[in-house]
């Protein structure tokens, strides 16, 4: 079953872009991410995309396209995600020389996390770090 525990993941966060390819291109080269997938229209809009990161992943496109999703996200604010990393004083230093913003640099927290918080070209607010809820028994 999707989803179990050590399974694959069955929540995948959505996002849709203005400019989805740029999208593509700083999630890959400043936050790692891995393209698994990106399925373009003629006119070459990114209808869907998946990109991985660890054992999860997220799914994106371009705004504007049409159908229900884009219009339900029509007048939705940016999101935030967080993202599990190994190291994440490395993958701050690869989103700062890819020149992402940075809105808080590594920080130990008090519940025994250490992250940073970046903001992509269109606004969504990503956490990296070391926090990762033990999800079951």
């Amino acid at each position: 079953m999707a989803g179990s525990i050590g399974g694959p993941p069955s929540i995948y966060p959505t996002l849709l872009y203005a400019d989805a390819k740029a999208a593509i291109r700083q999630l890959t080269e400043a936050f790692g991410f891995t393209e698994l997938s990106v399925y373009e229209g003629e006119d070459g809009t990114v209808l869907h995309a998946e990109l991985a990161q660890g054992n999860g992943a997220v799914m994106l496109g371009s705004k504007g396209r049409g159908g229900v999703f884009d219009a339900a996200m029509k007048s939705a604010g940016t999101t935030g995600v967080y993202v599990v990393v190994d190291d994440v004083d490395a993958h701050h230093q690869r989103a700062v020389e890819h020149g992402a913003e940075i809105l808080m640099p590594p920080t130990d927290q008090d519940y025994g996390s250490r992250d940073y918080m970046a903001r992509d070209l269109e606004g969504n607010v990503w956490s990296f770090g070391t926090y990762a809820p033990a999800l079951g028994s």
